[in-house]
């Protein structure tokens, strides 16, 4: 099946890594890298991207730099993949206010996780549940729940199959928590039909027992589609063998970016390939260390992925 056959139209399914943010050296926006970036990872393999994520340092803009990157990248891709734009908030009015607003934009979907603020700041159930509702009142397009370990707030496979058998947009579940796979496999038998996108992320570290448990979606780091697709292709057209090999062989890169370098890999690696003219995050983060970084590309030349190419 191709890449447009499998993501086109719904239900999405593939491989949707997260787009760094792209800034320049002075800290502001680099839009055209940021466009760059985009153009990279459609050509490595996405079958879609997700913008404004955790990954995207979203927490790190402003509201005016969060809509100059919404409309950049929706404008830039022009359909070419569904795009998927996190709104998440604390507020329910301001998230339904983005969710409607990256509609309107060309949006495919939103992914929201649950409300919190802080260490210690959390929203009962009924509220959890409410703030969905109110949230698919707004919008005409699916939402995708993030199930992540960010938000401090747990979440049963019976609470998340309710409401996505309840509430009307509510069909996608990105679930990047301990135990992912029986999780995802408890809610798929919870939630039927009603469950349109069973996915896993945290940079697809448990991938092949999560498409075992029956994920059909992959929301990684942005800087090699083209590895996670070598795992993904094989699987959904029933050679576990060959997805299982390719999975052995990428996870040694995936490791190093989930335990060592967080979202700066993608930023690193693009950055070496030329893709990006600067891999700076925005402070108070801090840079990688030299010696993470060289081990990030001593392993990824290892696997010569198209981010390390793309660009010379």
């Amino acid at each position: 099946m191709s890449s447009l056959e499998r993501s086109s139209v719904r239900p999405y399914r593939g491989v949707f890594p997260v787009a760094p943010t792209i800034f320049g050296g002075n800290g502001q926006l680099d839009l055209e890298g940021q466009k760059r970036a985009i153009d990279f990872m459609i050509d490595a393999g996405s079958d879609g991207v997700c913008i404004l994520a955790n990954f995207s340092e979203q927490f790190l803009l402003t509201d005016a730099e969060r809509d100059a990157v919404m409309h950049a990248v929706l404008d830039h891709v022009a359909g070419r993949v569904p795009v998927i734009v996190t709104t998440s908030h604390f507020s329910t009015e301001i998230c339904a206010d983005r969710s409607k607003r990256a509609q309107e934009a060309g949006a495919a979907m939103v992914m929201i996780m649950p409300p919190f603020y802080g260490a210690t700041l959390r929203v009962s159930e009924g509220g959890i549940y409410e703030f969905f509702r109110r949230v698919s009142d707004a919008v005409s397009i699916p939402i995708m729940i993030q199930d992540a370990p960010m938000a401090g707030t747990s979440m049963s496979p019976a609470f998340l199959a309710r409401m996505a058998k309840e509430i009307a947009n509510v069909s996608y579940f990105k679930i990047e928590v301990a135990g992912t796979a029986n999780k995802l496999r408890e809610l798929i038998a919870l939630g039927g039909e009603a469950i349109e996108g069973p996915w896993d992320g945290e940079e697809a570290i448990t991938l092949m027992a999560d498409l075992d448990a029956g994920a059909t979606g992959a929301m990684t780091g942005g800087a090699y589609p083209d590895g996670i697709r070598k795992i993904i292709d094989p699987y959904f057209a029933g050679n576990r063998e060959e997805a299982a090999a390719a999975y052995e062989r990428w996870l040694p890169l995936i490791n190093y970016e989930n335990r060592q370098c967080g979202l700066s890999a993608a930023k690193a690696l693009m950055k070496e390939g030329g893709v990006i003219k600067s891999d700076a995050v925005r402070h108070p983060l801090q840079p990688l260390h030299p010696e993470t970084r060289k081990g990030l590309i001593e392993i990824a030349r290892r696997l010569d992925p198209l981010v390390l190419r793309w660009g010379r």
